[in-house]
């Protein structure tokens, strides 16, 4: 029985997250509202949980402030030719929160930033094309420079993970 309670607390700190103020220290310091004002290009893909590439795609982000709003107008080019546009509305909590909503966003997301990172956790509702399924995706942003910033996300259902979406982001149009 000990043997099984070791083996058991082992396993749950393997699957354990990473916690956000580990990277508090972390330079240089993330800002969302300053890093997405402006233009901002990305490029990323889509992995099933395999590791196979379903979709490549790049974004164009335009993000401005309306009041205490930072508006993210997106707009996505698949691999396949389909293109989408999300539009964030994303508001700061103050100590380093986050809550935002889009229009295939269920309820609100919430995110949490530290150092050059940021956690972000969110419920989408995909297309119908795309099973129509709503999907949890846990979100963690690293800045690597003032320019440059890497999003890798993993998106699961009922705590299964389907797939990966790695992401990078560059400012300037």
């Amino acid at each position: 029985m000990k043997r099984l309670i070791v083996l058991l607390a082992v396993w749950l700190t393997g699957c354990a997250a990473p916690d956000i103020h580990s990277y508090q220290q972390d330079k240089p310091a993330l800002d969302p509202a300053r890093f997405f004002l402006g233009d901002t290009q990305a490029w990323g893909m889509f992995q099933q949980r395999d590791g196979r590439v379903l979709k490549r795609f790049t974004v164009q982000i335009h993000g401005r402030m309306e009041g205490e709003q930072l508006v993210l107008d997106e707009h996505f080019l698949y691999s396949d030719g389909t293109t989408q546009q999300r539009t964030w509305r994303l508001r700061a909590q103050g100590n380093g929160q986050w809550r935002g909503n889009a229009a295939d966003v269920v309820g609100d997301a919430r995110g949490e930033a530290a150092g050059n990172a940021l956690h972000w956790r969110y419920r989408l509702q995909l297309p119908e094309a795309q099973s129509g399924w709503q999907v949890d995706f846990d979100d963690w942003m690293f800045l690597i420079d003032d320019q440059t910033m890497v999003n890798r996300a993993t998106m699961s259902k009922f705590g299964i993970r389907l797939g990966e979406v790695t992401l990078f982001f560059r400012k300037g149009g």
